[in-house]
């Protein structure tokens, strides 16, 4: 997947053969924000214009902007993947969030 970051924004970056254009979808909002480019620096320009449009928005409206992610994570996980990870954890002489976090991180290729 090729992605643009901007202000802890991502955006998910697609090419549109028929229209002969990049297009990007700022990832993990309920509000939906896209933009578009004919080159990777005319989309880069939008996409920063997206979001600082976005955020002045918001602003005007007194409201807070949604943030793409808070930190916490919810899962929900088969009761022995669960014991697993704690032994897996403390094993490692790591907290289970401290494990997971590792884990998380290792998986998405997140230095």
């Amino acid at each position: 997947m090729n992605t643009m970051n901007f202000k802890g924004y991502t955006a998910q970056i697609e090419f549109d053969e028929r229209d002969n254009i990049f297009i990007g979808r700022i990832l993990g909002l309920r509000t939906i924000i896209s933009f578009h480019g004919e080159t990777v620096m005319e989309l880069r320009n939008e996409f920063e214009l997206a979001i600082n449009d976005y955020l002045l928005d918001c602003a005007e409206q007194g409201i807070s902007p949604e943030k793409p992610v808070s930190g916490k994570i919810l899962l929900r996980v088969p009761p022995e993947v669960h014991g697993a990870a704690l032994v897996a954890a403390k094993a490692s002489g790591k907290s289970l969030n401290q494990w997971a976090t590792d884990a998380l991180k290792n998986a998405a290729h997140v230095m």
